[in-house]
């Protein structure tokens, strides 16, 4: 999302609703992540430990779910900016 809202700011071919589309990016690379870190999780609690990479996961888990949370409130954002330039004329 950074990336697109630097575009929007520097160029004028992009305005901010154009780049909504990082929007969707964040919120797929945030639920992937929730997905590896679980994955990792798993195989945690099938080596017993020994592999090691818990904090890895847990941290993984983190970022995934700030990413989905930062995608979630941009996209609430858009749409509200959406629907006031709907209404508004």
């Amino acid at each position: 999302m950074p990336a697109g809202i630097a575009l929007a700011r520097e160029t004028r071919l992009v305005t901010l609703v154009n780049s909504a589309g990082s929007v969707v990016v964040a919120l797929l690379l945030g639920f992937c992540a929730i997905v590896l870190a679980r994955r990792a999780r798993e195989h945690v609690q099938i080596t017993l430990g020994q592999a090691g990479g818990e904090r890895a996961a847990r941290v993984g888990r983190a970022l995934g779910v700030l990413g989905v949370l930062v995608g979630a409130t941009a996209a609430l954002a858009v749409g509200f900016y959406g629907l006031l330039a709907l209404f508004a004329g």
